[in-house]
């Protein structure tokens, strides 16, 4: 576990310094997890849409969930900084609209930045949340919100123009003040780029070796997710196929008797069990 509080200058300090690492967490005891493991930043991604709540996208979930989950992150008390999505329309409709929504994800969730996915037309949001006190988040790339225009989740910035574009999406949100920027993706070289085009962290995922950190959902590193994974992905557990033969054991010892044993029962006195059993015996 990290020995301070991580903070927005903090990560924002990391610049070209040692990697930034960052999972998502959608509850208490994955928060406590990602914390004891001493990672920089928690993300209550949207993602909990797809992961948690079994959803075909991320367009699915709302801002009320959104502030339940990071309620439960939040009340680990994590040494991590605390990042959460704002979820599909809730920074669409215009800066007013989106200052409110992140205000409620700060005040009702306890989130400590909130991230806001797209670039260039997502800038008068981003300032008016910024201009409220509250750290942003970018993201670029492969944004899952724009699945349906994107076609679906497919790597982006492959042709030229569209490799330009996305770089001076990224240009655009460091110079309107978000801390740091999420590529997701992309071909690594793209990743490379944007890093050393903008002054502020970049956190890949999907998007190659040389962005200042990594990010991946916590129920892929861990192995917990079901089906197969993203290219990006590297699961450093299996913890679905052994929690799969744990419950098969329990199972088994319940059908045949072994569970509970002795050791997992509570007893009585020998003098509370002799009355108990003199009392029955009396009324048969």
């Amino acid at each position: 576990m990290a020995e301070e509080k991580v903070t927005v200058p903090g990560i924002r300090a990391r610049k070209g310094g040692t990697r930034i690492t960052m999972v998502t967490a959608y509850d208490y005891p994955g928060a406590v997890v990602a914390d004891r493991a001493g990672i920089d930043i928690i993300l209550v991604g949207d993602s909990v849409a797809n992961v948690v709540h079994g959803m075909e996208t991320t367009l699915e979930i709302g801002l009320e969930e959104m502030i339940i989950h990071t309620r439960a992150v939040k009340r680990a008390r994590p040494k991590a900084l605390v990042v959460t999505d704002m979820p599909w329309l809730t920074f669409h409709l215009g800066p007013e609209d989106a200052v409110r929504n992140a205000g409620r994800l700060v005040r009702e969730g306890g989130a400590e930045a909130v991230k806001v996915e797209g670039g260039r037309k997502r800038i008068p949001v981003i300032q008016a949340i910024l201009d409220a006190e509250i750290p942003v988040m970018g993201h670029v790339g492969l944004t899952p919100q724009s699945v349906h225009a994107m076609g679906g989740f497919k790597v982006q910035g492959r042709a030229v123009e569209a490799a330009r574009e996305m770089i001076e999406d990224a240009r655009a949100l460091a110079e309107a003040g978000v801390f740091a920027i999420v590529i997701e993706g992309v071909p690594d070289m793209l990743g490379q780029l944007i890093t050393k085009e903008v002054g502020v962290p970049t956190i890949g995922i999907g998007a190659g070796p040389d962005c200042d950190g990594q990010v991946l959902v916590f129920h892929d590193v861990l192995g917990l997710g079901s089906g197969r994974y993203p290219k990006f992905v590297r699961p450093y557990a299996s913890l679905a196929d052994e929690a799969v033969e744990a419950l098969k054991r329990f199972k088994a010892d319940v059908e045949s008797g072994e569970f509970p044993s002795d050791a997992e029962s509570y007893h009585l006195s020998d003098e509370v069990a002799a009355e108990l059993l003199r009392g029955f015996g009396s009324a048969g």
